[in-house]
């Protein structure tokens, strides 16, 4: 049995059932997302930080102008006075997806994790931008992504592609998929898959810090597909988290999941948006390497690498130019954990801010290397070279292999020569 057998349908659509995960910042770049798209899969972009993103892809300048305009704030832990230009963040997310889907190449589709959480000083109107912006600009899908996204659905009813783009839900239990679904329902507008993210996913979880590994994806899957029986509601579920070989995969399609939903072993892929170098640091992680802390602003416990750069940081918010994590109020837990260090910090001594980290900047500067539980496997799947670094291979390697091995075979990918 394997992953090729099965076909994933969605709408009038079919597609191999094989999904790239939208990881940000730009780890998901669109040549990775294109290189699934290609094979007949799907492939995610993230908007996470997209104003950045779009100055680093295109030598846009997002971030100066914002930084310019706020920089008699920047001493001020009091960040209440700064916002997002909307019309900016519609341009600049509407440039990203243009030059992506402009490139697709096969039969497959190029869908947009957008995340809730992503509040950006003022959470509805940043995130109405950013999915009117990407339907605007041919987006296959929109997944909906950190949080319940109670009311996403009302901001983009009105828009003219609310019932003609894909649009789908991450959720970590059945009974958040039944809030979300109440909402869905009044508006006629059920989603058109479900992304079901189990404990062992990288990055932000959907569960509490102390009891992720009590939950199990195939019980949590298990459920939501009974859930929708019962309901009498015919909607494609996609497991993801752990999901490391073609057989976990097609176990998964024989059980009745539509797709699978894969990052970790992406991470690596030659189209990633990480540096080598990092992308080295992944493959030489052993299992301890790997914890699980509750040091992201956004209140969420995150799986990362102990290693990370960003979990030693004592530098100064980066809001003027970034501020992704502002809530409303334009506060966030790492300025409160900032401000409290300096305040207590002895003379001589170098600032180490407990607790939290600058989210915001540790992505942008690949310093925050979240991962899957399964990254220390990622040896595994390639070979180590004569000069100890290891081979990576590129993303169609990866793929492939999910699509077609059998008897949990991992096919490495061909050495140079």
């Amino acid at each position: 049995m394997k992953v090729d057998n099965f076909r994933f349908q969605l709408g009038n659509r079919e597609y191999v059932p094989i999904i790239i995960g939208g990881m940000g910042v730009n780890i998901s770049t669109t040549e990775l997302a294109l290189a699934a798209e290609k094979l007949g899969g799907v492939g995610h972009i993230s908007d996470a930080e997209v104003c950045y993103v779009c100055d680093q892809l295109f030598s846009t300048s997002y971030t100066t102008r914002k930084r310019r305009k706020y920089s008699y704030n920047v001493d001020n832990p009091d960040k209440s006075d700064l916002h997002f230009d909307l019309e900016e963040v519609a341009e600049a997310q509407k440039r990203y997806v243009e030059h992506t889907v402009s490139q697709k190449s096969g039969n497959g589709a190029i869908f947009l994790n957008c995340m809730e959480k992503l509040t950006m000083r003022s959470s509805s109107e940043t995130l109405k931008a950013r999915l009117s912006a990407a339907m605007d600009a041919g987006i296959d899908g929109l997944t909906l992504a950190a949080g319940l996204n109670l009311r996403t659905l009302d901001l983009i009813k009105d828009h003219p592609r609310f019932h003609d783009v894909k649009l789908g839900i991450i959720i970590s239990s059945q009974r958040a998929l039944s809030i979300f679904l109440k909402r869905a329902i009044k508006l006629e507008r059920l989603p058109d898959y479900i992304i079901v993210e189990g404990p062992l996913a990288g990055g932000h979880l959907g569960f509490g810090p102390d009891d992720w590994h009590a939950y199990d994806l195939r019980t949590i899957v298990s459920d939501v597909i009974a859930y929708l029986k019962k309901e009498e509601l015919d909607i494609p579920v996609i497991p993801a988290g752990g999901i490391f070989t073609g057989s976990d995969a097609a176990a998964y399609l024989d059980s009745g999941a539509a797709a699978v939903q894969v990052a970790t072993r992406f991470t690596i892929a030659r189209e990633s948006g990480l540096p080598d170098n990092v992308k080295q640091h992944y493959l030489n992680a052993e299992q301890e390497d790997i914890v699980i802390n509750t040091v992201s602003p956004t209140g969420y416990p995150m799986r990362m690498l102990k290693q990370s750069p960003t979990l030693r940081y004592g530098i100064k918010p980066n809001c003027e130019g970034l501020g992704y994590l502002l809530d409303n109020n334009g506060s966030c837990s790492y300025i409160e954990a900032y401000y409290e260090a300096l305040e207590q910090k002895e003379a001589g001594k170098p600032l180490r801010v407990s607790g939290k980290t600058c989210l915001c900047t540790g992505m942008a500067k690949y310093d925050c290397w979240t991962c899957g539980d399964t990254t220390y496997r990622l040896k595994e799947t390639t070979h180590r070279l004569d000069d100890g670094s290891w081979l990576l291979p590129t993303a169609e390697d990866i793929f492939l292999d999910y699509q077609f091995s059998t008897g949990e075979e991992i096919r490495k990918p061909s050495l140079p020569g």
